[in-house]
């Protein structure tokens, strides 16, 4: 909302992040934000943590995310996954092989290349896998049930834009 005065402060206008003197007073809806974000990605992290292993014991917090890739997208390359998270190649491939171990992931050849091969989940990785994200889907409900659904969507939109404007840099 360009102009609002979210906090009271009287000032009434919209300098944005380059107006101004540059004082933490200038920028509090910033500071409040970054506030919010840490505190809401540590949650994040812990909950990434539990439910890896609610999906294997012996899964790291870290590949919680990339069976939500596979799950939500289907087979990929192992330098396509590497690049949607921004990680190397020697991480991916570490993180492709201990879920391939843990019989999660399975590889298969690549129809488009027969020199590279894709990652898909196992049955037995999407079972699981679907079965611990619809309990935190449960929890969402439960945790928000006093939210309007508008609300939700709009969190869930609001959070999308800030993810799109993060990957453009």
């Amino acid at each position: 909302m360009k102009g609002a005065d979210v906090h009271g402060s009287g000032r009434g206008k919209d300098t944005g992040p380059r107006g101004g003197d540059g004082t933490d007073q200038e920028f509090r809806e910033f500071l409040s934000l970054e506030r919010e974000l840490a505190v809401f990605l540590r949650r994040a992290r812990a909950s990434s943590g539990e439910m890896a292993r609610e999906v294997h014991p012996g899964l790291e917090p870290s590949a919680y995310g990339l069976l939500v890739r596979l799950d939500e997208s289907g087979a990929q390359r192992a330098t396509d996954l590497a690049g949607y998270f921004g990680v190397g190649k020697a991480t991916m491939s570490r993180q492709l092989r201990a879920l391939d171990e843990l019989g999660l992931v399975t590889r298969e050849p690549d129809p488009a290349d027969g020199r590279a091969s894709l990652v898909r989940l196992t049955d037995e990785g999407r079972t699981r896998f679907r079965a611990v994200r619809k309990a935190r889907r449960d929890r969402y409900v439960r945790k928000l049930a006093g939210w309007d659904r508008g609300e939700v969507a709009e969190l869930a939109r609001l959070l999308h834009q800030l993810n799109a404007r993060s990957e453009e840099g």
